[in-house]
């Protein structure tokens, strides 16, 4: 019995000092809504209030945040949230955001690829010259031109993508329900 008696308080010591359950550092809590220590430090620094890192603005931005999510709160509590407005809103919000950021994506993948070479830029110049357009030195015009060959050739290359796009996509268009109701 006092084999069993000191195994058990020996497992009870094992498996009970193993590390609890962390509390998360909670800065706020309003009703049933938390910010944590690391939410609220992330959105302190991107917020104008983290230019001026003082409590005072540390407070003003906390006071503006719990602001914001009671009239949020009270908004869903109304089922403001559940509004098709809202949800259009939202819906067009979040097609336009995904539209920058392929855009953006797809445009630094281009521009790091497209190379002008001298010879293009010569080229272009001596078109230039033919037409009575150069009113400068080559030397002069060469960063001018080879910016204009660069913003062409990306140009080229993202409607490129945009047709590729097209190709490969399964588009059918009902031109009748396309004229005007009036």
């Amino acid at each position: 019995m006092r084999r069993y008696l000191f195994l058990l308080i020996f497992l009870l010591v094992i498996f009970g000092c193993g590390k609890a359950p962390q509390e998360k550092d909670i800065v706020v809590k309003i009703n049933d809504y938390e910010i944590s220590k690391q939410e609220f430090e992330e959105d302190f620094k991107d917020s104008s209030f983290g230019m001026a890192d003082t409590l005072e603005s540390r407070k003003e931005f906390l006071n503006n945040l719990i602001n914001q999510k009671l009239i949020l709160q009270d908004a869903q509590r109304k089922d403001l949230d559940k509004d098709k407005n809202f949800l259009r809103m939202i819906e067009r919000f979040w097609e336009q955001s995904l539209l920058k950021l392929t855009i953006d994506k797809k445009s630094k993948q281009v521009s790091g690829s497209v190379s002008v070479s001298d010879r293009d830029v010569e080229s272009v110049y001596q078109n230039m010259v033919k037409e009575g357009t150069a009113d400068k030195p080559y030397l002069q015009m060469y960063k001018q031109i080879k910016w204009e060959i660069t913003k062409i050739k990306e140009s080229k290359a993202m409607n490129e993508w945009i047709n590729d796009l097209h190709k490969n996509a399964c588009i059918e268009v009902n031109e009748s329900l396309l004229k005007n109701s009036k």
